[in-house]
């Protein structure tokens, strides 16, 4: 019942076009400092790369490739882990995407995301357009039982860009704002 009734407020609460203002004092890690991970790590054999594009100011990473499933693979992402913690007062983070109309996620991995196949996962749309998106933790899902229904911010030490779960070209521009 419990995680029925965590669905069916995260549905509620999916991705909205950001609004002016709103966000806290928080400075997510710079475009240098982001890498790229493939499912090659663990034997599939998707490609892709991540470069930094944009000129000073207002960089974001672009992520590009083939997502493919076979051999038990199926994603490709461009991960940064947080210098400092987010704030505790932090209720969800503030992205701007645009790529080739496929739908990506965000993963985040927290204090107690050990194992490497655990992670928080919330969907995003792409478009043509530069789009603002506010994410809310309340719609990230926990990859297995074994981790708290909702992210606590002041445990997240990473995010990620993915490209994820089916055969598919990967075409994603994005820059994380930050926090709200």
């Amino acid at each position: 019942m419990r995680r029925i009734l965590a669905l069916l407020i995260g549905l509620l609460a999916a991705p909205t076009v950001a609004q002016e203002g709103g966000m806290l004092e928080y400075i997510p890690p710079p475009a240098e400092n982001w890498r790229y991970v493939s499912d090659q790590v663990m034997g599939g054999v998707s490609e892709g790369q991540a470069q930094i594009a944009g000129p000073e100011g207002a960089r974001y990473l672009h992520l590009s490739g083939t997502v493919s499933t076979a051999n038990r693979g199926g994603f490709i992402q461009i991960r940064g882990d947080l210098v400092t913690p987010l704030p505790e007062g932090a209720q969800g983070v503030v992205v701007r995407v645009k790529g080739n109309g496929e739908g990506y996620f965000i993963h985040l991995r927290t204090r107690g995301t050990m194992l490497p196949w655990q992670y928080y996962q919330a969907p995003i749309p792409s478009g043509a357009a530069w789009q603002e998106l506010r994410v809310p933790f309340t719609v990230f899902r926990a990859s297995g039982a074994m981790l708290r229904d909702v992210p606590r911010a002041g445990d997240i030490k990473s995010l990620a860009a993915v490209a994820y779960g089916r055969d598919h070209q990967a075409d994603l521009s994005f820059q994380w704002l930050g926090v709200y």
